[in-house]
């Protein structure tokens, strides 16, 4: 019977859950701090110990992966909302079926004289170097992909938002360095500028007495930490000549923009 090394099954779980929250990070837009992250891959870590304990069974494995899953996606990105959560969780599964599947390849080419699989877990007598490589690689390549799927749509482009029976319209910006989403729900945040509010809302921006539905979001500027007036609107239309009217879901801020509606073009991809 082979010797498996806890601290050594604890670093490999650390590092690859760190690789893994920021590979969904990356493929969502989801904000992820370094400590948070750290911190979820020690957390997810102390999983791995289930390879020690005797054969559970499918569905019982199952649950304990769905289990872990949620919680270290919960615990790295914070509570946004069902919807936000739903997503994060099936990217993060969808890091650890490429990963598994990749490591899995490249260790039956070299042969390793020592993996050990139990209860959805891997155990390898790894290299370090091999990992960090192969690791890097497949970082690279989703980066890639990221950024070609984010590619910015060429267009003129109009935004149309409704609020009620109020309806203004905007020449809009597809911009992927508005990468803001709404902390409860996860929704893009669209950003418009400051006078549209008052012919959106009725009155200008007060943020000590803000209308009702409206509320205030923290927002990272080049000048520091703001709060920016939001709300979600009856309906958001982003149109162009060459291409069809769409709706999308979106919150609407507002802040300085260049008198155009800025919004992520990914929101014209879902």
């Amino acid at each position: 019977m082979e010797t498996i090394y806890i601290d050594v099954l604890i670093i490999l779980n650390i590092y690859v859950n760190f690789f893994l929250l920021r590979i969904t990070a990356g493929v969502t837009h989801s904000p992820l701090k370094n400590v948070r992250c750290a911190a979820a891959s020690a957390y997810g870590s102390l999983f791995s110990l289930t390879i020690l304990l005797p054969a559970l069974g499918t569905m019982v494995t199952l649950a304990v992966k769905l289990a872990a899953a949620v919680s270290i996606v919960t615990l790295a990105f914070g509570i946004r909302g069902g919807k936000r959560l739903m997503i994060n969780t099936a990217a993060f599964f969808g890091a650890n079926f490429v990963l598994a599947g990749t490591v899995y390849g490249v260790y039956s080419l070299l042969e390793p004289q020592f993996m050990h699989f139990n209860n959805g877990c891997f155990y390898i007598d790894f290299s370090l170097l091999i990992l960090i490589i192969t690791t890097a690689v497949l970082y690279a390549a989703v980066r890639l992909i990221r950024n070609a799927v984010d590619r910015v749509p060429a267009g003129d482009w109009t935004v149309t938002i409704r609020r009620g029976k109020r309806i203004v319209r905007l020449d809009g910006l597809a911009d992927t360095g508005n990468g803001l989403v709404d902390y409860f729900t996860g929704t893009p945040v669209m950003i418009c500028p400051e006078e549209s509010f008052a012919e959106l809302t009725g009155s200008p921006i007060d943020t000590d007495r803000l209308p009702r539905g409206v509320r205030l979001l923290p927002c990272s500027a080049v000048t520091g930490s703001i709060l920016i007036p939001v709300f979600r609107p009856d309906e958001v239309v982003i149109s162009s000549k060459s291409s069809r009217s769409k709706t999308v879901d979106a919150v609407i801020g507002f802040g300085e923009c260049g008198g155009k509606a800025v919004f992520n073009p990914k929101l014209l991809k879902i």
